[in-house]
């Protein structure tokens, strides 16, 4: 397998509801590292796994309606505990999307997986991994 990686963040705001969530309950912000890797089995006619270019624009372009923004306040997440768990599933998924559409310089079916890691901080970080055409969750 191949790999390529690239890195963004984003400044957010949210809530949390539960318990389990503690202090998380009330409005805080977080600033988030976002780590976006795609996976291929092979490597394309040029030696790359995707356009790495590409792959940063489509990101940045994926994060930037979250950038600055409350995530309580944004409809595609109404009722949803925006967890940096459930924000590694969104951002795989949009960014399968972008794959399918052919936004990377590489077709979807060339591809295996993304894995989406979020770093909370240096101490704290989540991901998730899945293939391209998996049907989301959300």
């Amino acid at each position: 397998m191949f790999g390529v990686e690239v890195r963004d963040s984003i400044m957010i705001a949210h809530s949390f509801k539960g318990d389990v969530f503690g202090p998380a309950q009330a409005l805080h912000g977080a600033t988030f590292v976002v780590d976006a890797c795609i996976i291929a089995k092979t490597l394309d006619e040029n030696n790359i796994v995707v356009d790495i270019g590409r792959f940063m624009d489509v990101l940045k372009a994926i994060l930037k309606p979250l950038n600055y923004t409350n995530l309580d306040d944004n409809v595609n997440f109404i009722g949803q505990n925006t967890t940096t768990e459930f924000l590694t599933r969104h951002i795989h998924d949009e960014l399968s999307k972008a794959a399918k559409a052919n936004k990377l310089g590489r077709t979807a079916q060339e591809l295996h997986s993304i894995k989406i890691t979020i770093s909370e901080s240096h101490a704290a970080r989540a991901w998730h991994e899945g293939l391209i055409n998996e049907a989301a969750i959300e």
